[in-house]
């Protein structure tokens, strides 16, 4: 185990499945000597611990095996597997492992079930006995839990649920409800396996993807083919992959042309044509042919690694909202033991109320008062969220950032590589004399090994076209003007509109051609052949496909749009004409981060989305700043979060993502206090007792987790980015 620079070192707790484990265990280890900060999630299974020199692992295992949880430093293979010396007697048990009906706490339910079941038999054919069979069954349940409260008591958590659970099973032994305090014992049992089960499933969704990347991959080296072990490969490799086979690794298509399914990864329907230069990520599926690939990621860095390390450490961010609610439940747990002593007492002593019926009430309103349920509304729907949008190549930086997202009412947008593919394409030709293929033919033989982009533009455009490319002879720059050579015998100079006006006389139509272009934003290249001009070549850098409807769909939402760019003001207007969007052009990365300010002092909530470094000042001063694509690496670690894949539409869809998610939580905090509030009254007005009180907390809680998941499957609307 090795800390980090900030001294910070990250464990894997197992058998956390509800915020007050969390709770536990953060304040359990935030009491040890050298500990300055502790970040639990329970989405994850993840405790982060800030330290002052080396970390106390001896004392943190210590402390967290107590309270019955796994411990392991993240880097330990097979973190998390083991349970503790303690046994079963105190273990939250983990259900990551094998299936959740054979788990030690699913055992502990059926065995609880199993006696409560043999107790009543019991009582039916001796009823003398029933008494104490019910004690007996009930003590089956009651004895872990009452342990789990003495630790969590001892280490720095007084008001748990098992404490709470605790008290109220022994009390009704006390006035004589032993039979309902064994129901209670079990259906609390029955709620935390359900618990359990959830979480486990929320945790596998983001775990998952993980399990997308092949465990074994075909390796080349010197024409001969080896299997090796994924995880092993360096980038750099040569590995070959078959028609059929997902791709083991991040990488470069060096030989092969193929359809590659990327819906495991993003979440696009359509297979993608690919060839050579073009990348490839882990966990896709090759569709058609054979490749040969260069691998440019090891297993630790690649797209999905990327995608489960961003979203765990985004989970171990809090919401404002979940902040607020874990403060609220600190003073709401002991409230409630007063709320539930005062319900027991007071009727009785003031009014002559029967003691027994009033205890047996406070008694249901300490389970009626749990805070389970509340605690996670929040964190659960805020993990199924991020978890949702990762799968879907949307990655947000925590919680803050998920919430943030719905108050933004201004998008200020770059241009190169975020409204546009960030590559030029020939977007028109114009021959005289000669064919459209031809003219490319001339072209590409001049630009062939250059890697200007413009030439790279050409080279494509030939290549889709399957123009041929005959050999080029003198072929050099000209610095300023273009590139000349001798090509099939002839002179061939492809220069700028300026520099060709210089050799060869444009005629008016010509030139018009060229102004219309121009105004266009297009860069236009002419081809002179022997000093006479033979076509015009139109370049741009395109829109993406998704631009205009992205752009609509944040419109549609009420959100203001303006783009920020570097570029000349004419191709940033032809451009902004297009897409029908405000155009700040001719911009230094100060400037961009000026504006920004500037609408924020508007009263403005600003999203600033850019791919390039010149993005990244005006990314940390937005609101929330959104790398595009792949990006560079200083504008994914200025930015709050990223859109994977480069779809505009993206971006309405992570802001979409965040308003469902915020509904989310408000309907489980509505659910949460409001059964709590209708069993509240039931239970004072005597029409419901002790185990239907446990419903209004475990039933709640599972309720929550699950009205949580349902953002696993989040749905965008129509004409955004595709999901499964």
């Amino acid at each position: 185990m090795t800390a980090d620079i900030a001294s910070k070192t990250r464990y894997r707790i197992g058998g956390m499945d509800c915020a007050s484990c969390g709770a536990k265990v953060q304040n359990a280890v935030a009491r040890l000597g050298g500990v300055t900060a502790v970040d639990v999630s329970v989405s994850n299974g993840t405790m982060s611990v800030s330290h002052d020199g080396p970390a106390p692992s001896a004392a943190i295992t210590r402390s967290v095996k107590w309270l019955g949880y796994s411990v392991a430093p993240v880097d330990t293979p097979g973190d998390a597997a083991d349970g503790g010396p303690e046994g079963a007697a105190h273990s939250h048990f983990e259900l990551g492992e094998g299936a959740w009906w054979s788990s030690r706490k699913a055992v502990l339910t059926w065995a609880c079930g199993a006696a409560l079941a043999a107790a009543y038999l019991a009582g039916q054919v001796m009823p003398a006995i029933g008494h104490w069979a019910f004690i007996a069954a009930m003590a089956v349940g009651l004895v872990p839990i009452a342990w789990r409260a003495i630790a969590a008591a001892l280490t720095g958590t007084p008001f748990s649920i098992e404490t709470l659970m605790s008290i109220a099973a022994i009390g009704a032994i006390f006035i004589g409800a032993t039979e309902e305090a064994a129901i209670v014992v079990l259906l609390f049992l029955v709620g935390e396996l359900l618990e359990g089960v959830a979480a486990s499933r929320a945790r596998a969704s983001i775990q998952g993807l993980t399990a997308l990347v092949p465990k074994t991959a075909l390796v080349e080296v010197n024409g001969v083919t080896t299997e090796v072990q994924a995880a092993t490969l360096v980038v750099g490799a040569t590995i070959l992959v078959r028609p059929g086979d997902r791709i083991p690794a991040d990488g470069e298509i060096i030989d092969g042309q193929s359809s590659i399914d990327e819906a495991p990864v993003t979440g696009e329907s359509v297979p993608r044509h690919k060839g050579p230069g073009e990348p490839v990520f882990a966990g896709t599926i090759n569709t058609d042919a054979v490749l040969r690939i260069r691998v440019t990621a090891a297993a630790s860095d690649n797209t999905i690694a990327r995608i489960v390390k961003l979203v765990e450490q985004a989970q171990e961010s809090k919401a404002p909202t979940e902040r607020f609610i874990d403060r609220f439940s600190r003073i709401y747990t002991p409230a409630v033991l007063v709320v539930g002593a005062l319900v027991a007492i007071l009727p009785p002593l003031f009014l002559g109320a029967a003691w027994s019926e009033w205890i047996y009430k406070g008694l249901a309103i300490l389970l009626i008062g749990c805070p389970c349920a509340l605690v996670i509304s929040t964190p659960a729907a805020i993990a199924a969220g991020l978890s949702a949008g990762a799968r879907r190549g949307l990655l947000l930086k925590g919680g803050a950032v998920l919430e943030a997202l719905r108050d933004i009412d201004m998008v200020a947008l770059d241009k190169t590589g975020t409204l546009t593919e960030g590559k030029p394409v020939v977007t028109d030709i114009v021959a005289y004399g000669r064919s459209e293929q031809k003219l490319l033919s001339l072209a590409a033989a001049l630009e062939t090994g250059s890697s200007h982009p413009l030439a790279l533009a050409i080279l494509t455009r030939a290549k889709a076209d399957k123009a041929p490319v005959p050999p080029a002879a003198n072929a050099k720059a000209v610095p300023g003007k273009g590139v000349s050579g001798t090509v099939g015998g002839e002179a061939v100079y492809l220069a700028s509109a300026r520099a060709a006006a210089e050799k060869a006389v444009l005629t008016d139509a010509q030139k018009a051609c060229i102004d219309a272009f121009n105004d266009d934003g297009k860069t236009v290249s002419v081809l002179l052949v022997d000093d006479t001009v033979v076509g015009l070549l139109a370049i741009r850098d395109e829109p993406r496909a998704d631009a205009i409807m992205g752009l609509e769909a944040l419109r549609a939402s009420g959100i203001g749009l303006v783009m920020l760019t570097g570029d000349n003001r004419r191709t940033a207007a032809a451009i902004g004409k297009n897409l029908g969007i405000d155009v700040r052009a001719e911009l230094l990365p100060e400037d961009k981060q000026r504006i920004v300010r500037e609408l924020q002092a508007e009263g403005r909530k600003v999203a600033k989305i850019g791919d390039g470094i010149n993005d990244a000042p005006a990314l940390a001063a937005a609101d929330i700043g959104i790398a595009m694509g792949g990006g560079t690496d200083v504008a994914l670690e200025t930015a709050d979060a990223a859109i994977l894949h480069g779809r505009v539409a993206d971006i309405a869809n992570m802001i979409s993502l965040s308003h469902q998610v915020m509904a989310n939580i408000r309907q489980n905090i509505t659910i949460a206090l409001g059964l709590k509030g209708v069993f509240l009254v039931t239970t004072i007005l005597g029409y419901t007792g002790l185990w239907p009180a446990i419903l209004a907390d475990t039933g709640a809680t599972v309720i929550v987790t699950l009205n949580a998941l349902r953002l696993l499957g989040v749905r965008f609307d129509k004409g955004a980015a595709s999901t499964r």
